[in-house]
């Protein structure tokens, strides 16, 4: 699957946006992605995580369970799981941090496959590859459906992107006159 197939999938659902909203990162941006629009069709979500899917093991090869940060990454990790046919698990924040809960866990040896939604700084990638690792997990990877970054972004692993796009976001004291001069949304 290519960017133009990937960006049809938002497009169709009204989930690829334009005008000044502020990303979860905090950052300013002209483009926001409403992943929730496309995954919310059960259809479009299960198409382009097979494509992820797909692309992962042609990148990297077998993985033998997938863990997600909740929430924004629980729907697609789930089904990038199920088109890999391995279990899918979940990270979620606790006293600020993230954490296996819920009696998931991992085994020793498990080749572990971080899946995001969409990766724009990479904080919340790094922090789940973090709790992860301190559960004991081996991430040979992570992976998301958009990375916003362009390929910019490190995460400490090799990140595989279903696409990639260079998208501009700006922290609030540094934004370009035109992007300022628009009503901010909070898209939530």
């Amino acid at each position: 699957m290519h960017l133009d197939e990937v960006m049809d999938e938002f497009r169709a659902v009204g989930g690829l946006r334009e005008g000044h909203f502020i990303l979860s990162s905090g950052l300013h941006s002209p483009v926001f992605l409403q992943k929730n629009l496309v995954f919310a069709h059960p259809e479009r979500c299960a198409r382009l995580c097979k494509a992820l899917a797909d692309k992962v093991t042609a990148e990297i090869g077998p993985v033998d369970i997938v863990v997600s940060p909740a929430m924004g990454g629980v729907i697609p990790g789930y089904e990038t799981a199920r088109q890999l046919g391995v279990p899918a698990l979940y990270v979620e924040r606790v006293d600020g941090a993230f954490a296996l809960r819920r009696g998931f866990s991992l085994e020793p040896g498990q080749r572990v496959l971080m899946v995001e939604d969409i990766v724009t700084t990479g904080l919340s990638s790094r922090e789940c590859i973090e709790a992860i690792r301190a559960a004991g997990g081996d991430v040979v990877a992570a992976a998301c459906v958009v990375d916003r970054s362009g390929g910019e972004v490190d995460i400490g692993v090799p990140l595989v992107a279903l696409a990639r796009l260079k998208v501009p976001a700006y922290p609030a004291d540094q934004l370009p006159p035109e992007l300022a001069a628009i009503p901010i949304e909070d898209p939530g």
